[in-house]
């Protein structure tokens, strides 16, 4: 095999630059896909652990540098042959003067460093081999944004929708399959027969007294019926909010509990997506979806949606004794006191309010935005729902019978 040729102008020997650069070619010769951007995050997780021993370190590679568990071995038996053994005893020798303290420069530096290296050994190990046909490039450059040893699922289910590709939140569809959004339920105008009921069924007495010649044996009691609530959802398409909106379309075609519930989207308008979500697929729904709602990417006319949901759908019905889930972010190109006024507006005919807002994921968050401060105390719940391991906080405040806009207005006036 011909010999590899060197950097031009490579780092001092133990910089860390150098030391994740020749590991990552040597990872690459070995058949792994690892670019200068899994060299980077390498780089970074260093910077960030300080390992110490050989399985701290090795730890560090397993996390960012694969993207498979068929992947592991081959790192483990590169990892041994550059680093020694990752079960070893013995500390980092070959690490000495890097590990711990990275040097005298600042951590973001030597990570950047650690990029460029990267990128120049991977330029000159290519043009040493001679050119490659195009699988083996495209699989030279493949990216795994979140490595990760386990199912689609679990990989993909703690990670925030405005991280994910079209093709990884399609990969959640089967788990979204299997989330029931479900609503509390309300009382009828109808009644059920029922044995022991507080009423008696008049009609189903008298019609069982037929087969007895008219004599009443046996009363038939009935209850009130009961039947779920109607779910409303406003959904946020603008530009801050389109990943979360997508997510969240594809959610609500996907769930039992929100099949039917009535849709509409905002940004600069208000467009109603019900028909549209009544697909075959959600790609095609989604797509459909799109072409529906004009305004996607545009700004955001908080305020302006409410009053023409209030006025052209509120009114008549649709939102009196629903649930409304409202999701968006809560920033605002129009007057805060609009919002205001319509979620006033709207609480007054709904049954409960929930505001999903990923935004709130942040134990630190503070309804700052105009939209989201005018419109929180008119809020029974607020939740993140930023992702699919967070969908069950929003599940559980959709189900949740209670209206509890008392508590959430005590907690806004603490904030002020």
């Amino acid at each position: 095999m011909a010999e590899q040729p060197r950097d031009p102008a490579p780092p001092g020997r133990g910089d860390l630059a150098e030391i994740v650069a020749l590991f990552g070619a040597s990872l690459r010769r070995a058949g792994l896909p690892v670019g200068p951007g899994r060299t980077e995050r390498f780089a970074a997780a260093i910077a960030l652990v300080q390992p110490e021993t050989p399985r701290d370190l090795f730890s560090c590679a397993l996390a960012t540098l694969i993207s498979g568990r068929d992947q592991a071995a081959v790192l483990r038996r590169v990892f041994t042959e550059v680093f020694g053994s990752p079960d070893g005893p013995d500390p980092l020798a070959g690490l000495s003067g890097v590990l711990p303290g990275l040097g005298s420069k600042p951590p973001a530096a030597q990570i950047a460093e650690a990029a460029t290296a990267a990128r120049l050994h991977s330029e000159s190990s290519a043009s040493a081999q001679g050119p490659a046909d195009d699988s083996e490039v495209a699989e030279a450059e493949q990216e795994v944004l979140r490595p990760y040893l386990g199912s689609p699922v679990e990989r993909l289910g703690g990670t925030d929708f405005a991280e994910l590709s079209p093709a990884e939140l399609a990969e959640l569809t089967a788990a979204m399959r299997q989330i029931t959004l479900a609503v509390p339920m309300r009382r009828s105008r109808r009644r059920r027969s029922r044995p022991g009921g507080s009423r008696t069924n008049m009609r189903a007495t008298l019609r069982q007294a037929r087969r007895t010649g008219g004599h009443a044996f046996r009363l038939v009691g009935e209850v009130p019926a009961r039947r779920p609530r109607r779910l409303v959802v406003l959904c946020d398409i603008s530009g801050s909010m389109e990943p979360y909106a997508r997510a969240m379309l594809q959610l609500l075609y996907c769930a039992a509990g929100g099949a039917g519930a009535e849709v509409f989207s905002f940004a600069t308008r208000l467009t109603r997506l019900t028909t549209a979500l009544a697909r075959s697929s959600p790609a095609l729904a989604l797509a459909r979806a799109a072409r529906t709602a004009p305004d996607w990417h545009g700004g955001t006319k908080l305020g302006e949606a409410l009053r023409e949901f209030n006025d052209s759908y509120g009114r008549r019905g649709m939102a009196r004794g629903a649930v409304v889930l409202i999701i968006s972010d809560g920033w605002d190109t129009g007057d805060p006191e609009l919002v205001r006024r319509e979620m006033r507006r709207l609480s007054l005919v709904a049954f409960r309010i929930v505001w999903m807002n990923p935004r709130t994921k942040s134990s630190s968050y503070e309804p700052l935005a105009g939209g989201m401060a005018a419109a929180w105390p008119y809020c029974d719940a607020v939740v993140s729902g930023h992702s699919l391991q967070a969908i069950d906080e929003l599940a559980q405040a959709l189900v949740d019978p209670a209206r509890r806009r008392a508590e959430v207005r005590a907690v806004t006036g603490s904030l002020r």
